[in-house]
């Protein structure tokens, strides 16, 4: 389909992965934390796509680079919610290493990109 700017980005790709990674990952919180920290990375890691997709239509390089520092703003506040998972023992050591090599992975992308919009 591809008729967005955005949809053949790689990094818009896996951004979006990683949106449905945690948003299965946060189903397994307790209900107390429905409205709190399961929320909060939700919507943090849906943030991620959604910057890169809005700085990527009609914009100018200077407002990409914006959005792209938006994007790379909520993946840090996934990571502080996986610690937090950790700390609240929602989360084992291997699932909390695996999200967060790939959380790793995506800033890295994301940096990377943002560095060659010119």
């Amino acid at each position: 389909m591809d008729k967005f700017k955005f949809e053949k980005l790689i990094i818009w790709q896996r951004a979006m992965d990683f949106g449905e990674t945690i948003d299965g990952f946060a189903n397994s919180f307790p209900e107390k934390e429905k409205f709190n920290l399961s929320s909060q990375i939700r919507r943090a890691a849906d943030s991620i796509a959604l910057n890169i997709s809005e700085g990527s239509i009609g914009q100018t390089n200077l407002e990409q680079k914006k959005f792209l520092g938006y994007a790379i703003r909520s993946l840090a506040e996934v990571v502080t919610c996986l610690y937090k998972s950790e700390k609240r023992n929602y989360i084992t050591k291997p699932k909390f290493n695996q999200l967060y090599e790939e959380a790793y992975q995506l800033m890295n992308m994301l940096i990377a990109f943002r560095k060659n919009v010119k």
